[in-house]
């Protein structure tokens, strides 16, 4: 097959990515282009020696591939689309490729929901790996203990994460399903990705449909409890009150069957036990933050016992877990601050994220900087939530809107408003326009001690570079002053 050329347009998203390096690894001739390429996608691809062209071009399609994958973010009026428009090369979407060419034949286990769904994945594909059943997997993110965010396995489960987010310009359907699932996590249903989903009901309808999916002789594993307000627990009911298969909840209530208890979360690490249908059934224990993480582990390791993984396995495996990149990642420590990185794409989730920072650095002081970036968090939809989360930081410093032009004025996030309800809801609030204005106005101000939140789910500027070198330069001119006094 190394002689079939196949081109991926905006290879730079995680999944694009993965299917890239999947592509490669089963013997084709594979290339990509997109807008912009950042850490960590670009080094992953550098890595695997695919050759990423930029900017897109028509010329980045010669010598002329033999089929092209067109990612989900590729519109009408691109030039690489226009030009196998034109010339009739042969195209296709990712969710179709990875069905036809790698998940026939294989149990497929998908883990789909508004939140946690990249982690919940590198959770489950970390049991199984290190149960020894060797199953294949694909991660909307590069997951720590693999260095990778894809694996193709000999064992017969193929472990993915199933997003809801539509499937390309041809097809506005959610990629999950394309999955035919045999069973499926189901971490949360909330209202997101605003560009697409008109309202919850149409949210909704994209999970009722997945869970339709599903076959008899399957399982769902589903939350059970709320994670925003009673219309998200809500939601999830509405999606799962007809299944066909098997359902199991997780959570903290008397009646989850996998009941969440003793939750003890720890400057180091975080420990729980789990009860199994009303019987004490596990201790666990690992080194992340976060509750929202001891949901994440406790839904994956329903799933793998379900499929036959022994408890002590599962335990074994969840205490080695690291992490996943861009989750409640620590980018640098520079004189006794620390920066995270963290995947900010809504509301619900920057709470968690604020929320599990505070118990992992108690009286430290928390700053949360902000692009918003998402096609989520650039619209007004959400505004009272997010300045609720925000609130839950005592620094809060708001970028401009990325790309705002792209979103009609009338929906667009309203900048002023949200810093006047941050303050409302308690908290201190800026508004600063982009990276470098950042670094240069709140730099001086930060001090031993304190933990920095960057939440965006792009490149943000090179903030995550720009704010580090910005510390260690003031700290260095800093004790230059000192010496030249002494």
């Amino acid at each position: 097959m190394s002689d079939k050329h196949i081109h991926l347009i905006g290879i730079c998203g995680t999944a694009m990515a993965s299917l890239a390096g999947m592509l490669k690894e089963r013997g084709f001739n594979v290339t990509g282009s997109d807008a912009a390429a950042y850490p960590p996608m670009s080094d992953f691809l550098a890595g695997l020696k695919i050759p990423v062209a930029q900017p897109f071009d028509a010329q980045n399609l010669e010598p002329r591939p033999d089929l092209v994958v067109v990612g989900n973010a590729i519109s009408r009026g691109n030039p690489e689309l226009e030009h196998i428009l034109d010339q009739r090369i042969p195209f296709c979407s990712l969710p179709q490729l990875l069905h036809d060419e790698f998940l026939r034949g294989k149990e497929v286990l998908v883990v789909a929901g508004t939140h946690g769904k990249t982690t919940t994945t590198s959770m489950l594909a970390w049991i199984f790996q290190s149960a020894g059943l060797d199953s294949s997997f694909l991660i909307g993110g590069i997951a720590e203990n693999f260095g990778s965010s894809f694996h193709l396995g000999k064992g017969k489960h193929f472990i993915l994460e199933g997003d809801e987010y539509d499937t390309a310009f041809f097809d506005k359907g959610p990629k999950f399903l394309h999955y035919f699932p045999d069973s499926v996590i189901l971490t949360s249903v909330e209202f997101d990705h605003a560009d697409i989903y008109k309202d919850l009901d149409a949210v909704e309808t994209a999970f009722k449909r997945l869970v339709n999916l599903v076959p008899r002789s399957g399982r769902i594993v589903a939350f059970d409890g709320v994670v925003g307000a009673e219309r998200e627990s809500a939601s999830l009911e509405r999606c799962l009150e007809k299944a066909f298969c098997p359902v199991e909840r997780y959570g903290a209530g008397s009646k989850s069957d996998w009941q969440i208890v003793n939750l003890r979360l720890g400057p180091e690490r975080t420990l729980w036990s789990v009860w199994h249908s009303g019987q004490s059934w596990a201790d666990f224990e690992f080194p992340l933050g976060g509750e929202y993480n001891v949901w994440n582990a406790t839904a994956a390791a329903a799933l793998a016992a379900g499929c036959g993984i022994a408890k002590e396995e599962i335990v074994a495996a969840l205490k080695t877990f690291k992490s996943v990149k861009r989750r409640l990642e620590v980018k640098a420590r520079v004189n006794g601050i620390t920066l995270i990185d963290d995947f900010a794409h809504h509301p619900t989730a920057i709470a968690g994220t604020l929320k599990a920072l505070r118990a992992r650095y108690p009286g430290s002081r928390l700053w949360a900087i902000l692009e918003p970036r998402s096609n989520t968090l650039r619209r007004r939809v959400l505004q009272s939530d997010l300045a609720r989360s925000l609130a839950l930081a005592d620094e809060v410093v708001v970028a401009g809107v990325f790309r705002s032009d792209a979103i009609p004025e009338k929906e667009r996030l309203e900048l002023p408003e949200l810093a006047a309800d941050i303050v409302k809801n308690g908290g201190r609030a800026r508004l600063i326009a982009d990276a470098d204005a950042i670094v240069q106005t709140v730099a001086p101000e930060m001090r031993e001690g304190d933990v920095i939140a960057i939440l965006s789910n792009g490149g943000f500027g090179g903030i995550y570079e720009k704010l580090p070198a910005r510390l260690r330069d003031l700290h260095a001119a800093s004790r230059k002053a000192a010496e030249a006094k002494a």
